[in-house]
C-alpha cells in the first residue's frame, strides 16, 4: 500500500494550493464569517470552473473519472485555507450519496449538474439525539400514493439556506432493529412545509436547522431501496468523517506552518524564539500530529477509494486526528503567546474549527468504541 500522491495527484495538490493561496486568503474566510451567505459566487464559480465538483465523479456525468482519494487531495487544501465553499455538502455529502445508491435516473440528473455547478446539495441526518446511529432517526415519511408525507426536524445541516436539494433520512416503518425501516429523499429545498433556521456555532460555519412539516415527495426520489437505506448512510457517514479528517490535516499543516515561521521572526531577549529549545519540542510535538495525521487520514480515504473494508480505519483517523488537531492549535496558541489569543490573529480561525471539526459525525470516543469492535477487521 502506496500512500504517496502519484503524478496527476500532486499536480491537483500543487494547483489547488496555488489557486487558494491567490483567491482564497484568509481575508476572505474572515469577511465571510460575517456573511449571510457565508460564500462568494465568484469563488464557487472557480472552484466549479476548474473542475474541482467533478473530480470524483464518472465522466459519463462530466466528471474527470477520479476517486476518492484524488477528492482527500483537494480537501486537505480546502482545510488548509478554510476555503468558504459548500464544496463539502455538495460532492461528499450529497453527490457521492447519490453515486454510491442512486438509481441510473438520479445519477444522471444529478451527478451532472453538480459537475457542471448547477446545483448545490446537502444532507440532514441528525436529530434532537445528536447521533448518527440508526435509532436517533425520528422524522417519519408516510406513504400516500405515489408520494410520501415528511414529517421531522434535522439539525445541524450544513450549507441547507443555499441548497437546492437536501437528502433526507427519514423512518418509513418501525422496526425491533433500528437499522431497518430508515429511508432516504431527495427533497427540494423549495418545497412547500420545508423551513430552515440558521443555528450558532463556535466555528461560525452555516448550519442550520431544517423543519420538515407535511412535506411531500415523490416516490421517484427515493434513494435505493425503502426502507433499506440505512447501509447507504452508514457509508456516507463514513466517507464525510475520512474527508473532513483530511480538512482537519489541512489545518493542522497549516497552523504548523504558521507557528514555525512566527518562531523564526519573533524575537525574545536579543534571539529568534525559535532558538529555545521549549520552543522546539513545541514545534517537534506538534509536526509529529500532523506527520501521524497525514498517514492515518489517507490510508482511511485510500480504503474507501479502493472500495474495501473501512469501519476501523476512518475511526482511527477520527479519534486520533480530531485530539490531534485540538492539541497542535494549543500547542500553537502558547508558541505564540498573548498575540495568538487575540481576534485580529489568524490563529483563533483555526482553533474554532478544530473544536467543531472534533464533535462532528462523533468524538473520539465513540470512534474508539467503534474501531475496538472492528479491531479484527482485515
Amino acid at each position: 500500500m502506496d500512500l504517496g500522491l502519484n503524478e496527476i495527484q500532486q499536480m491537483l495538490k500543487t494547483s489547488a494550493q496555488d489557486f487558494l493561496a491567490r483567491e482564497c486568503p484568509l481575508t476572505l474566510v474572515r469577511e465571510m464569517e460575517g456573511d449571510s451567505k457565508g460564500y462568494t459566487d465568484d469563488l464557487w464559480r472557480q472552484m466549479i470552473g476548474l473542475g474541482w465538483t467533478g473530480v470524483a465523479f464518472p465522466e459519463q456525468y462530466g466528471g474527470t473519472g477520479g476517486t476518492f482519494a484524488d477528492l482527500g487531495v483537494l480537501l486537505e487544501e480546502i482545510g488548509r485555507s478554510l476555503a468558504p465553499a459548500p464544496f463539502f455538502s455538495t460532492v461528499v455529502l450529497g453527490g457521492m450519496t447519490v453515486l454510491d445508491g442512486g438509481s441510473d435516473a438520479q445519477k444522471d440528473e444529478i451527478l451532472s449538474r453538480i459537475c457542471a455547478g448547477t446545483i448545490i446539495m446537502t444532507m440532514g441526518l441528525t436529530e434532537a439525539s445528536v447521533t448518527t446511529e440508526p435509532w436517533g432517526v425520528e422524522t417519519t415519511a408516510t406513504r400516500q400514493g405515489n408520494n410520501f408525507q415528511i414529517s421531522g426536524t434535522k439539525l445541524f445541516v450544513p450549507d441547507a439556506e443555499t441548497a437546492d436539494i437536501i437528502i433526507v433520512a427519514a423512518r418509513t416503518s418501525s422496526e425491533s432493529d433500528p437499522d431497518k425501516g430508515v429511508s432516504l429523499f431527495l427533497v427540494p429545498a423549495d418545497v412547500d412545509g420545508l423551513s430552515i433556521r440558521p443555528m450558532s456555532s463556535v466555528g461560525h460555519e452555516r448550519i442550520y436547522e431544517v423543519e420538515l412539516e407535511n412535506v411531500i415527495v415523490a416516490a421517484s426520489d427515493v434513494i435505493g431501496s425503502v426502507g433499506e437505506a440505512w447501509p447507504i448512510i452508514e457509508r456516507s457517514i463514513m466517507r464525510a468523517t475520512a474527508a473532513q479528517c483530511i480538512e482537519m490535516l489541512g489545518g493542522a499543516q497549516a497552523v504548523l506552518e504558521m507557528t514555525v515561521e512566527y518562531a523564526k521572526g519573533r524575537t525574545q531577549f536579543g534571539r529568534p524564539i525559535g532558538s529555545f529549545q521549549a520552543v522546539q519540542h513545541h514545534c517537534a510535538r506538534m509536526a509529529t500530529d500532523v506527520e501521524g495525521s497525514k498517514n492515518i487520514a489517507y490510508q482511511a480515504v485510500w480504503r474507501l477509494a479502493e472500495g474495501l473494508p473501512a469501519h476501523k480505519e476512518v475511526s482511527v483517523a477520527k479519534a486520533w486526528i480530531g485530539p490531534a488537531y485540538r492539541r497542535v492549535c494549543g500547542t500553537a496558541h502558547q508558541c505564540h503567546g498573548a498575540i495568538g489569543f487575540t481576534k485580529e490573529h489568524d490563529l483563533q480561525l483555526y482553533t474554532r474549527r478544530a473544536k467543531v471539526h472534533e464533535l462532528t459525525y462523533g468524538d473520539a470516543n465513540h470512534h474508539k468504541e467503534i474501531a475496538f469492535q472492528h479491531v479484527d477487521d482485515e
